[in-house]
């Protein structure tokens, strides 16, 4: 079959899913989490269904919380994220709630001061462009052929796109937050993503070099033939167990099991159908210049 025949409906479906995804970006951003920001989260389990709003929680904070976002986290479940705050003023708060509420139960307590928060927003863009540089020089060093390491970085960043978008979109409908959970599901993306493509593109460096004679489009068909199905087959066992993990590993991981499954779908989409198109037009290209 020939797989490359369809490389602009390839590069459709691509742009089919980065576009939304890049608007959103753009237009709203992503939510973060108080990993990012700052501040205190404190998650609480109602005994009772109670409808609880912003001016009914008001007269029962601590002093000096300055409540930013109050939202449903599941049944009779909601998430307060706010300034920075000790334990005991949470406890305050705690006993204040079960005054005025019934029982109250807290499911989670987090602080992260501002100087932390952004230490970390700066490792973590510092870990994805090392990532991503140390990939392109290893993949180009290995192949020893600068198009290779472009393309596999060019796929590297396609996932992580649409990754990122997303978020962005499940943020806006859905209050998806990204955290450091979220970091790692990104690295955990770049590392699967050019781990298929470097399998494909080193079966076109075995039958390049087993088949010096054939055009370049009718060795990228054929590597692409010869991979598609272990491919396939391999990510389907971690697909399947992600999809599960994401409908019931609870709420604590489950946004980060949806972008690892995210991550995984993309990641085997692209090594195949994008980063091998991608040396097909930089071959002819190529071409056309030396005509």
């Amino acid at each position: 079959m020939n797989f490359l025949r369809f490389r602009i409906f390839y590069f459709s479906l691509s742009l089919l899913f980065l576009v939304p995804g890049i608007f959103f970006l753009l237009r709203f951003g992503l939510r973060p989490s108080i990993d990012f920001v700052g501040g205190s989260l404190i998650e609480i389990r109602l005994s009772e269904p109670t409808e609880l709003t912003s001016e009914r929680l008001a007269p029962l904070l601590p002093e000096g919380y300055d409540l930013n976002t109050l939202q449903p986290s599941g049944e009779m479940k909601y998430q307060l994220k706010g300034s920075e705050i000790s334990n005991d003023q949470k406890d305050l708060f705690i006993q204040s709630a079960q005054a005025e509420l019934g029982p109250v139960e807290v499911l989670r307590f987090d602080t992260i001061g501002p100087t932390l928060s952004a230490e970390l927003l700066k490792k973590t863009l510092s870990a994805v462009l090392l990532v991503s540089g140390l990939i392109t020089l290893y993949v180009w060093y290995r192949f020893r052929d600068l198009k290779y390491g472009v393309c596999a970085t060019l796929a590297m960043f396609h996932d992580s796109l649409i990754l990122i978008g997303s978020f962005s979109i499940l943020g806006y409908f859905l209050g998806a937050e990204v955290d450091v959970l979220f970091v790692t599901a990104l690295l955990t993306t770049l590392s699967f993503s050019v781990h298929d493509t470097i399998v494909v593109y080193d079966r076109i460096r075995e039958l390049t070099h087993k088949h010096p004679k054939h055009s370049y489009a009718v060795i990228l068909n054929a590597a692409i033939t010869e991979t598609l199905a272990r491919s396939i087959n391999n990510s389907l066992t971690i697909i399947l167990m992600l999809f599960s993990l994401s409908l019931l590993g609870g709420e604590t991981i489950r946004w980060f099991s949806i972008a690892l499954l995210i991550g995984a779908i993309t990641g085997t989409y692209s090594s195949t159908f994008t980063a091998v198109p991608m040396l097909s037009l930089w071959d002819e290209i190529e071409k056309r210049k030396k005509k």
